[in-house]
């Protein structure tokens, strides 16, 4: 049995989105138990309306909110009684194997990062995320925005969890092919510490492929991309951008005359084929990856069907027991790191 924490309370609407997306993922997975944190009254009275499976369902009480506009040092400092913080506390003491919340992005990492640390040889937590892709699996992309400025050796661990997260979750695939966002693909071309980096991953005993361009995310060139927080966020909303963009501009396109309409209804099996392709509710559910403990944040603004699908994220990741392979998988990687910089140094020391 699946235990997922669940807080209440959380993004711009709270539980008109987070008790229907809860109840439609139980009705998807016969095997999880969920712990519903919030204002208790009003989440039972909420269950109650909808009809909801109690035997599946735990309602913790939280007397406090975390707004979404909040500074998150000042939510991690004052509100510790937040559905927020009583969601992630599951997980460090056990009682839930991974949380899930639509809330303040900011005071979510502070929240996770202080109650469950990060992994060993880890320096800090980055927002990883699935992106739909043209190949049989999908593309996974970190930091999409928790660290906008990394050091070389940052970026190279940010490659690691990733790795490790990807063959967690699809062994079949094999080693992932890792690649380096940057603006060419040349070895040559990027910031000093793109630069660095590159060299960093090259010498490491990951499946690197070089530096890989924003054209090639969808279509995937690599299975891990790794960028820094600030072109990681800029490259994800450009996409979700791109997809609004063209969504509407069929939608007008098809509806600009009566013969475009009469092609509409042609083209409708293609068309609901690519809407749910790029539908942005499927791949809702980012992973603050690198902490000892699963967490997954759910957009704000989603709607019921899209946190359904962070729920989703949550148990693939509990039932796959990424962490503890994420774990082993970091300290065996970091340590190949350590020996090969050794030796390098070594080397050095004998040319001289």
């Amino acid at each position: 049995m699946i235990t997922l924490a669940v807080d209440a309370m959380g993004g711009d609407s709270g539980l008109p989105v987070t008790v229907p997306g809860a109840l439609a993922f139980l009705k998807q997975q016969q095997d999880v138990h969920l712990i519903m944190v919030g204002d208790e009254s009003a989440v039972r009275q909420a269950l109650s309306a909808a009809n909801a499976p109690m035997e599946r369902i735990t309602v913790l009480h939280a007397s406090e909110v975390v707004g979404m506009d909040e500074a998150p040092q000042l939510a991690l400092k004052n509100k510790k009684d937040s559905s927020m913080r009583i969601a992630i506390n599951q997980v460090k003491e056990g009682t839930a194997q991974a949380a899930v919340s639509a809330g303040n992005t900011g005071a979510l990492m502070a929240t996770a990062r202080f109650v469950l640390k990060t992994i060993p040889g880890i320096d800090r937590p980055a927002i990883a995320k699935f992106l739909p892709s043209d190949s049989e699996h999908l593309t996974l992309a970190l930091d999409l925005g928790a660290n906008v400025d990394c050091t070389p050796e940052q970026l190279v661990q940010f490659a690691i969890i990733g790795n490790e997260l990807f063959q967690a979750l699809y062994p079949q695939k094999g080693s992932p092919r890792v690649g380096l966002l940057n603006v060419g693909t040349e070895d040559i071309k990027g910031t000093d510490t793109v630069k660095q980096t590159f060299k960093l991953l090259k010498s490491s005993k990951l499946n690197f492929i070089g530096n890989i361009e924003s054209n090639g995310v969808l279509y995937g060139e690599a299975d891990v991309i790794v960028a820094d927080g600030f072109v990681g966020n800029i490259m994800l909303k450009t996409i979700e951008g791109a997809v609004k963009f063209m969504s509407g501009a069929i939608r007008q396109e098809f509806q600009r005359n009566l013969f475009n309409k009469m092609a509409a209804v042609a083209a409708l099996p293609a068309l609901k084929g690519l809407k749910s392709k790029l539908d942005p509710r499927k791949f809702n559910g980012a992973i603050l990856l690198g902490l000892r403990g699963i967490v997954i944040k759910s957009h704000g603004g989603t709607d019921d069907v899209g946190f359904s699908y962070a729920l989703e994220e949550a148990y693939h990741e509990a039932k796959s027991a990424s962490l503890s392979k994420i774990e082993q998988g970091v300290a065996a990687q970091l340590a190949a790191l350590e020996a090969i910089k050794e030796q390098e140094e070594a080397a050095s020391d004998t040319a001289e």
